[in-house]
């Protein structure tokens, strides 16, 4: 039966491509690159002043995959990485694979007992780390929770880690011999017990692995409950970042400076592995965000793209010292990981000579590119949407309530299906079960809407979605309307709770330096462009945001400040269905 030509389009679409998915393993691919590429410039870490070209690099991958073979990793075997960005990252992460591992990126400002849950959660046998970061001990705090690595005598003790056998520390050894204990070593040992091991034992490993096998483990960074190991394959990775970097136009001129952390997909998928599947240079500004040293690296390294949050792009723009770097090089790279302003991406795009830059979209447990706006895209789309589907996926919006596939224009959850999505929480069908549904749709949480073209636009997310006296008001709204504001660097709108009509609506507004808007002016100049429902009732003007590692803005920590600050306890333990 054929719909009736008035009937309005369903949100639904699907990416095609002349290009083939690509049915290979990362180890086998990086090889097949680095032989292409081997005098050319691969990855320049310029905080650890190390310098690779692709066949330096595949020599020390491979020095490190042997390492790992002769500390016994097997398929299958999961290796823990916590560390800020360095060259060794990247090193570990291909070692890791082309043995067959499964790598477990562990966020570099986890604590104690997150670090704890991790490592055994993940089963973790052998752990590649640094001895620290700003003022975090970490050798100090795998002691508390592993004693066995440090201490072998002891290993018969009650452990909180008991799998873990090995800890291997990047750094220079001798700075750090006091600390290389028991099992305890420096990272260099990886690569020296490496050169004890055969290159054909390595070989013979490499042929047997399989493309659809589990390689990597990252934990959502969830606001309530235990952090969830997305697991991920071979397929979801290379494919991802090969259609990162169509996207964005990558090539083998390619010198992509990453400032976004390895351990998120950001860095490590749509950035890294982006850069080397078409043979381009990655560069390491530094081994934590830093905006000096970004603009520095930028610069210094002639970068042809960069990539990052909202947050790092404002940053860098409002630096004192922006004018003085040459960026004349920069032409492209993408913006993502939190709603991107439509006046933050213009500024981008002229200010820091990136005409080419993109949005990419997605969430860890899709690989994460789900959709993307392309460097054929007129800069007016790539400032207002979040771009097509990619090639190989499926993308549908469903009614919140019904599950029913939306039309056109009309607002939906985000639901993807295809290569991108994972294998599922690693050890935890049940909360797998409830975010893949039985016919493979992941479910987002996103809300969205498409339109006849099939760009997307989020909206918000389900969960972010203000509820004010009956009205539905969804925070981007009103933060794409505040970056208009002359004197507003970012604005951050939620929900807190009232007593009266359920939510009611809350602003926290960074300002332009030497700016003297209070917030009353604030809220009379919001009066003139939204809805009177939509204007907070409650503005802050604060120095900074609470945010992750990563740069993402936590509107949940801004929510409890504020319930703090206004007495509304009560009214936040208020039932509601």
């Amino acid at each position: 039966m054929t719909k009736s030509k008035h009937a309005p389009l369903p949100s639904y679409d699907h990416g095609t491509s002349s290009a083939r998915l690509l049915g290979a393993t990362l180890g086998d691919y990086f090889l097949q690159v680095s032989s292409q590429r081997q005098d050319k410039d691969a990855l320049i870490d310029v905080a650890g002043n190390k310098r690779f070209t692709y066949k330096q690099l595949q020599e020390k991958v491979d020095l490190a995959a042997r390492g790992l073979l002769s500390m016994g990793i097997n398929r299958g075997d999961r290796v823990g990485i916590w560390s800020t960005n360095n060259a060794e990252w990247l090193i570990s992460m291909l070692a890791v694979w082309s043995v067959g591992g499964i790598l477990v990126n562990i966020n570099p400002s986890y604590k104690t007992q997150e670090v704890e849950y991790a490592l055994k959660q993940a089963g973790v046998k052998l752990l590649i780390t640094v001895a620290g970061h700003r003022t975090a001990d970490y050798l100090k705090m795998l002691r508390e929770i592993a004693h066995q690595v440090f201490a072998p005598e002891t290993k018969n003790e009650l452990s909180d880690t008991p799998q873990l056998e090995s800890i291997f520390v990047i750094g220079n050894p001798h700075e750090l011999r006091e600390k290389l204990i028991g099992n305890v070593r420096a990272f260099e040992s990886l690569l020296e017990s490496g050169e004890k091991i055969p290159q054909f034992a390595l070989q013979e490993r490499m042929q047997h692995l399989q493309f659809d096998e589990p390689i990597n483990i990252q934990y959502t960074s969830g606001t309530t409950g235990f952090p969830k190991g997305v697991t991920l394959s071979h397929h979801n990775l290379l494919n991802n970042a090969w259609f990162a970097a169509q996207a964005m136009g990558l090539n083998q001129a390619t010198r992509f400076c990453v400032p976004m952390p390895f351990y998120h997909c950001g860095g490590m998928v749509s950035s890294a592995l982006a850069s080397f599947s078409v043979g381009g240079a990655v560069i390491i500004p530094c081994a934590f965000y830093d905006e000096e040293n970004v603009l520095k690296a930028l610069a210094g390294e002639r970068c042809t793209h960069v990539s990052g949050v909202p947050t790092m792009f404002i940053g860098e723009l409002e630096h004192p010292d922006f004018a003085k770097y040459d960026l004349s090089n920069l032409r492209g790279g993408f913006m993502a990981g939190a709603p991107c302003p439509v006046q933050l991406m213009r500024k981008v795009a002229d200010k820091m000579h990136m005409k080419e830059v993109v949005i990419l979209y997605g969430l860890t447990e899709a690989s994460p590119l789900i959709t993307a706006t392309t460097i054929s895209d007129s800069l007016e789309l790539r400032a207002t949407t979040v771009g097509k589907i990619i090639p190989g996926l499926e993308i549908k919006l469903i009614d919140t309530i019904s599950g029913e596939i939306v039309a056109r224009g009309i607002e939906g959850e985000l639901c993807t299906r295809g290569h991108g999505v994972m294998l599922g929480y690693w050890n935890n069908p049940s909360a797998t079960q409830d975010c893949i549904d039985s016919a493979r749709w992941l479910h987002s949480g996103d809300l969205a809407v498409m339109n006849a073209a099939g760009y997307i636009n989020i909206t918000g997310r389900k969960k972010d979605m203000i509820i004010r006296g009956g009205e539905n008001i969804y925070p981007r709204e009103i933060e794409e309307v505040m970056h208009a504001h002359p004197e507003v660097v970012q604005a951050q709108v939620f929900g807190i709770p009232d007593a009266h009509l359920g939510e009611e609506v809350a602003m926290w507004v960074m300002l332009k330096p030497g700016s003297e808007a209070k917030a009353e002016t604030i809220t009379n100049w919001l009066k003139e462009r939204v809805a009177y429902f939509k204007v907070p009732r409650h503005i802050s003007i604060v120095q900074e945001f609470p945010m992750t590692v990563t740069g993402k803005i936590q509107k949940f920590v801004m929510r409890e400040k504020m319930i703090e600050a206004l007495g509304l306890k009560d009214a936040a333990e208020i039932q509601t269905a």
